[in-house]
């Protein structure tokens, strides 16, 4: 599904930026969760960024926000999406690396040195942990967002006749119906003045296609699909869950190139 990690990488480097206030990504981020909240992964963290320790009481976006400001006044953001056999973009070891394996999303603020993990902790509270980066590893792989773009819609083109073999709107006839349904209950994201339209453009086909690959994994009315069947669907959908995931990197990596280069304001 479309990521808060997207949202808070955009519109963070945008308020680094100076291009955005304070006010405008909390607004951005409230139709993520009711609220927000933030919590160091450990005390050296808590220490170097005046954000709360493990078990004191949580802080918010606000101060969050404050201690990204001091620790890199015009430093840009970096989504982090992962999935079983796909790491890129991921920096060097550490526990950060790991927290974003577990969730598939996260942050990297390079400069600051600190990555952010969100994660949902009660009914409409979404925490955003901050774990120190000591290792920034490998530069971050650079896919042109035209590539990416052309190669979404490209693996889209090559996935329709294995949409098809699935059967899935032929078995499903209100198929059509639940995707457009599921798109409207997702939390509709809000970007900054400024933000590239091929960007925008990107992202909301990522959305349009990642609910199309939500459709195509629900098994068939009136039994389970087989063991073999439901693996060879697994793997035929995998290329094209790949090519979202990198469509939305290079979004958001050039919507932070664009925002993180405007001047201040």
């Amino acid at each position: 599904m479309p990521r808060p990690s997207a949202t808070f990488a955009v519109w963070s480097s945008a308020w680094l930026a100076g291009s955005a206030a304070p006010d405008d990504v909390l607004d951005a981020l409230a139709p993520w969760a009711d609220a927000h909240d933030v919590q160091c992964v450990d005390d050296a963290t808590a220490d170097a960024t005046r954000l709360p320790a493990p078990g004191a009481p949580v802080s918010s976006l606000t101060f969050l926000l404050a201690a990204l400001r001091r620790l890199a006044p015009r430093g840009a953001a970096r989504l982090v999406l992962t999935a079983p056999g796909d790491v890129r973009g991921l920096p060097g070891p550490g526990s950060f690396g790991s927290a974003v394996i577990r969730a598939g999303e996260g942050v990297f603020f390079p400069d600051a040195g600190l990555g952010l993990v969100p994660s949902q902790v009660a009914d409409g509270v979404l925490r955003w942990t901050v774990y120190p980066v000591p290792d920034p590893g490998a530069p971050a792989e650079h896919v042109p967002l035209n590539q990416a773009e052309r190669d979404l819609r490209e693996q889209v083109r090559q996935s329709a006749s294995i949409l098809t073999d699935l059967g899935v709107a032929r078995h499903r006839p209100g198929v059509r119906e639940e995707i457009a349904a599921a798109l409207r209950s997702r939390p509709r994201s809000l970007w900054p003045a400024g933000m590239p339209p091929q960007a925008l453009r990107v992202l909301q086909h990522a959305d349009e296609v990642e609910a199309i690959l939500a459709a195509a994994s629900v098994d068939e009315p009136g039994g389970a699909l087989s063991a073999s069947a439901a693996t060879a669907r697994r793997e035929a959908l995998r290329p094209l869950e790949t090519a979202v995931r990198i469509a939305r990197r290079a979004a958001v990596a050039e919507a932070v190139r664009v925002l993180a280069s405007a001047p201040l304001v």
